[in-house]
């Protein structure tokens, strides 16, 4: 097998592929991170275990290469230009202490440890760089805008230029070369290349996205090239090259509009390169070469704990000075820590230049690998940490009331493809477009035709036609169904080269408040590996998705169970879904909307909050207050809905929500969107858990990922 995939090359792009694809999914099962999941395959399938791939292969090398470029590519395409403009200082000044602190401890460490000036100077440059390899788990947590992350990722371009600089100047006094003309010869290269790229990438962007459509493949391309050409300019300049990925980022950023060629650059590099690149530095580890370098030698230790005491100081006063929170200082230190690609190419050089010895070289293979670890472990910290403070925000708005439920009248697109789910579908859309007395909402069914599918389903030039013949079928059934139920309904037809972006698109342009869909049952496997339309939505559409899974008629939907996490906007949503579906069956026990039969029993919803038995009792007592804020007051409800808030110390979540709901009708549940391996999925792990265990109907809302 090794003497195989070392000579076909397509064998390892398959093998990397393979492990790309299926080792993430597999790691967040078990609860641990993408990231720690391509580390230990690199391991498994390196030289110091099957042997199957070697760091120095040029494939792997390759693809490694193109993964790091690409991470710093898309740190700097995703950062908000507008904010990064007005912190630019702190980004300058948190690179600084960052570069500064490390660089003045790691030089104090080479003196003490009995390097010459020269090579202590160039130990310090090597622990003043960094990479923010922790970015994929920021943008897993939709934070890319928090002010803190574009300060670090800013703070990046600052250390990388600085400490490679510091690495040519020791270069230079090594081999007694060195001059001041010299020197300054290096910093006019670097600001001529740093000024050409953002202007040049910025003037043909400007140009070519004018003269190309939405989508077009040339603007891909020329995107591409663009980081490309940026890369090697910058190696040709004297710095490294994700110097001049990231400026690359900025320019394009500020010329390429959102839309589906941002979409499509973001998820090349995020589902294949730069998952490529983290197994590459699981190949470099030898597992107990590493053991003996870090428990045999103190260098190591005294290296790698130089190198998180200085970052965390650097971290810790920028947030003193900037009056950031604990988590904020957290996410500066976490996303500075990790010591990847200039410290490797620093390293690499010095000891081949004399400068470094083979301990120096060893150990600091041992600091990428801890820091690798430690820094996106860190990262997922302190964005928990960002989600609770920003929860705690919204919590005060609800106490205080600035949270509220929205009353108005909405316009609920309802995609149609499966006879055997249209009427009930309409059913439960007709039961939230309700809004205001004397004001009514509107349901939008739709169906979406794709030739291209057509085609391939069906040879022949009347796929098509039939298709488009059925799709108007589909939407005069949904025109009966609405006289019959009494709701408004103007039925849509879209032709589209895809479903899920032409339900996208269509919502957007109809200004559709929410989109409901249904969902079967797939099998594990395949929605593991490739998803499904529900996710599509997701990730394009621009307003909540309500995920629907219905037993019953909606109409007979009395018993409503509603789990509050916690108090945020999101929760809010899932309070106001359950208040219009049981306003409306209130009135409608098994007839049309606005109908005054009288019903045939009470609506009851139940907003259950599940917490630690060790909370203590004021706590409580302040959550329920806080719930009944967003309760309409008595006089205002429905004179059949009744409305009940339950407490419930338990610490077995899911459980505990299974347990209520076999005594509901319906759960309302809420999915956190989330971004995995760059990709936004539409369920959390416990909402995915819970769906396919619940017996009985369940609604699904996941906010846009904006």
């Amino acid at each position: 097998m090794a003497e195989y995939l070392a000579a076909n090359p397509l064998g390892s792009f398959a093998l990397l592929l393979a492990l790309s694809v299926l080792v993430p999914p597999l790691f967040r099962r078990m609860r641990l991170p993408d990231l720690v999941g391509l580390l230990v395959a690199g391991v498994l399938v390196g030289p110091h275990a099957l042997g199957w791939l070697t760091p120095d292969s040029p494939t792997v090398a390759l693809l490694s290469d193109v993964g790091v470029v690409y991470l710093l590519f898309i740190a700097g395409l995703e950062i908000d230009l507008a904010e990064f403009q007005r912190i630019r200082q702190r980004s300058f000044r948190f690179g600084l202490l960052t570069f500064s602190l490390p660089m003045v401890a790691g030089t104090a460490l080479g003196f003490f440890s009995g390097f010459g000036a020269v090579s202590a100077v160039l130990l310090g440059s090597v622990l003043a760089s960094h990479t923010p390899l922790g970015y994929p788990i920021v943008r897993s947590y939709g934070a890319m805008r928090e002010e803190s992350v574009t300060v670090a990722i800013g703070g990046t371009i600052f250390t990388d230029i600085a400490s490679l600089l510091v690495l040519a100047l020791c270069i230079s006094l090594g081999q007694g070369s060195f001059s001041a003309l010299g020197l300054v010869g290096l910093l006019v290269k670097v600001a001529v290349f740093a000024t050409t790229t953002v202007v040049v990438i910025r003037r043909l962007g400007h140009a070519l996205v004018r003269r190309s459509g939405d989508g077009d493949g040339r603007l891909l391309v020329a995107v591409l090239l663009a980081l490309f050409l940026s890369a090697v300019g910058a190696e040709l300049a004297g710095v490294e090259k994700i110097v001049g990925a990231f400026l690359a980022g900025l320019a394009v950023n500020a010329v390429l509009p959102e839309g589906p060629v941002k979409e499509q650059v973001i998820l090349v590099g995020a589902s294949l390169f730069i998952p490529i690149f983290f197994i590459d530095l699981g190949l470099l580890l030898d597992v107990p070469v590493f053991l003996r370098t870090v428990m045999g030698f103190g260098f190591a230790a005294a290296l790698i704990g130089v190198l998180v005491a200085s970052k965390g100081l650097a971290a810790w006063l920028s947030g003193l000075i900037y009056r950031y929170s604990g988590a904020e200082m957290l996410t500066l230190w976490s996303l500075s820590l990790p010591q990847v690609a200039a410290t490797l190419a620093a390293t690499t050089v010095g000891f081949r230049a004399g400068l470094l010895n083979e301990t120096v070289l060893n150990s600091v293979l041992a600091l990428m690998v801890v820091t690798a670890i430690l820094g996106p472990a860190l990262t997922s910290m302190a964005m928990a940490r960002l989600r609770e403070e920003r929860t705690a925000a919204l919590q005060t708005d609800a106490s205080t009331g600035q949270l509220a439920l929205v009353h108005r009248a909405l316009r609920v697109m309802v995609p149609i493809a499966n006879p055997a789910n249209e009427r009930a579908l309409l059913g439960m859309a007709s039961q939230l477009i309700g809004g205001e007395e004397g004001r009514e909402g509107l349901v939008l069914p739709l169906a979406v035709v794709t030739p291209s599918r057509s085609e391939a389903e069906r040879q022949g030039s009347m796929a098509l036609t039939t298709d488009l013949a059925r799709a108007r079928q589909l939407l005069l059934d949904t025109e009966a169904i609405s006289r019959v139920l009494r709701f408004r309904s103007s039925p849509l037809l879209r032709v589209d080269h895809e479903v899920a972006g032409g339900i996208a698109r269509a919502a957007l342009e109809q200004g559709a408040d929410l989109l409901v869909v249904g969902v079967g049952s797939p099998a594990r496997l395949g929605r593991w590996l490739f998803g499904d339309l529900v996710d599509g939505l997701c990730r394009q559409a621009h307003c909540p998705v309500v995920v629907t899974r219905l037993r019953r008629n909606p109409r007979e939907l009395r018993r409503l169970l509603v789990p509050i996490k916690d108090l945020s906007a999101s929760a809010l949503e899932q309070v106001q879904l359950a208040e219009r579906i049981a306003n409306s069956v209130s009135t409608t026990p098994g007839g049309p909307p606005g109908t005054a039969e009288a019903p045939s029993g009470p609506v009851r919803i139940t907003l259950l909050h599940l917490h630690d038995p060790r909370l203590p009792e004021i706590e409580r007592q302040q959550i329920r207050q806080q719930l009944q804020h967003w309760l309409p007051d008595p006089d205002a409800r429905r004179p059949r809905v009744a409305v009940d808030v339950q407490l419930v110390p338990s610490l077995a979540i899911e459980a505990g929500i299974l347990r209520q709901a076999s005594l509901h009708d319906l759960v309302i549940l809420r999915s956190q969107r989330r971004l995995v391996g760059g990709l936004p999925i539409a369920a959390s792990d416990r909402a995915s858990w819970l769906l396919r265990r619940l017996s009985c109907s369940t609604l699904v809302i996941s906010d846009p990922l904006h």
